[in-house]
């Protein structure tokens, strides 16, 4: 699995141009969906609407040795043809405070490390972001959190930085992607990695790449358009069907972008999953497919809308459910669309409308709840009891 790299050929438009023709795109349809829902609701229907500080789960950084390792490894696009954006401290403290962010949870997404082919400059790229991300909240903390990256699909080495990562560097998670070069979650090679986040009642976030077939299934447009809420939602039915969830119960999942295609996709995942001829399946069925469903945590990363709501209710609770920006590669008209979508959710109580906004991620971030004098008013449930 790697990045489409740009070769030789006509000019390409400015990475300014690709973002602008992006940004109009995400924010029409965002904008789109929010007219259509309101006509629905009819004139009398006011919308719900939340003035606290935001908590977004679903951010990116790109510190400069990352930026670096990308560019001295000729990609300019990722993914198909998403262009690197351009990352700073400074740049995210502007979107947050334009945004009424209070925190960020901080990722590096897709590829991650994993576009570096030599095992030890893969180990040391994932050590030196982890260690730029912990600086910054440490100096920073009530701004910033951070999952740490992994140098997958070095199973040991990841082992290794989940220990430094969450014991020295104290921070908050790990991120995985949906796939490791092919591989998808529920391999019993990735199960050492599931049984040491599982003892530590970690918190994973789960962020899409690539399907290893792109260039088949991609049809020539860049996979986060279809790919990336398709690839969700096949590591999701791997880690079902394996049977990984239940047997790490502990362990709190964030599904990002509203789940993807999981929504569309979860009756017929548990009807089938009683099939007596598949070789694999969950040994609680239908019902253990939808209490896990029940059990993860969706963030909202470009899906604020009341047709999402709809959708996740269906899956879980809303006390399951994040914000998310997804900071910065969704260009900033997307991001304020989508701010103004989770601000103006119809039909919620104040209760669940402010859990939201932030407090189930301050449920899941202790740390975060600690600093700002909020205390949970429950832990997290463990899956299974």
């Amino acid at each position: 699995m790697k990045p489409a790299v740009d070769g030789a050929g006509p000019a390409r438009p400015s990475r300014r141009t690709v973002f602008g023709h992006l940004a109009a795109a995400l924010a029409a349809g965002l904008a789109g969906t929010a007219h259509a829902e309101e006509a629905a609701a009819g004139a009398g229907a006011a919308p719900a609407t939340c003035a606290c500080g935001l908590v977004d789960a679903h951010s990116h950084y790109l510190p400069p040795q990352y930026a670096r390792a990308l560019d001295e490894a000729g990609l300019v696009t990722l993914d198909g043809g998403f262009p690197v954006p351009a990352w700073s401290e400074e740049q995210a403290l502007q979107h947050m405070d334009r945004h009424g962010i209070e925190v960020s949870m901080l990722s590096v997404s897709s590829p991650t490390v994993g576009f570096v082919r030599d095992a030890l400059a893969r180990r040391r790229l994932a050590r030196s972001v982890n260690t730029f991300a912990a600086e910054l909240v440490r100096r920073k903390p009530d701004r910033f959190g951070a999952f740490a990256t992994l140098p997958l699909p070095d199973v040991p080495a990841a082992l290794e930085e989940i220990a430094h990562a969450l014991d020295v560097l104290q921070l908050d998670g790990v991120v995985m992607e949906t796939n490791v070069h092919g591989i998808y979650l529920g391999d019993a090679r990735l199960d050492p990695l599931f049984a040491e986040l599982d003892r530590r009642r970690a918190t994973l976030f789960l962020h899409p790449t690539s399907p290893p077939c792109l260039e088949s299934v991609g049809l020539g447009r860049p996979a986060p358009i279809l790919e990336f809420p398709m690839d969700t939602a096949r590591t999701i039915a791997d880690l079902l069907f394996a049977g990984t969830l239940t047997r790490y119960p502990r362990i709190r999942v964030i599904v990002p972008h509203a789940g993807g295609a999981l929504s569309a996709l979860a009756e017929r995942i548990a009807a089938f999953s009683t099939l007596p001829f598949l070789p694999q399946r969950p040994a609680g069925g239908a019902q253990e497919v939808r209490s896990v469903l029940r059990a993860l945590y969706y963030d909202l990363a470009g899906s604020a809308s009341d047709d999402a709501i709809v959708r996740l209710r269906q899956l879980t609770t809303l006390d399951h459910v994040l914000f998310g920006s997804d900071f910065p590669f969704t260009p900033a008209s997307a991001v304020a669309a989508n701010v103004q979508g989770v601000r103006t959710l119809r039909g919620l109580s104040r209760a669940e409308h402010e859990g939201i906004a932030r407090g189930n991620a301050l449920r899941l971030f202790t740390r975060l709840a600690e600093r700002a004098g909020t205390t949970p008013t429950a832990a997290p449930p463990a899956r299974g009891g």
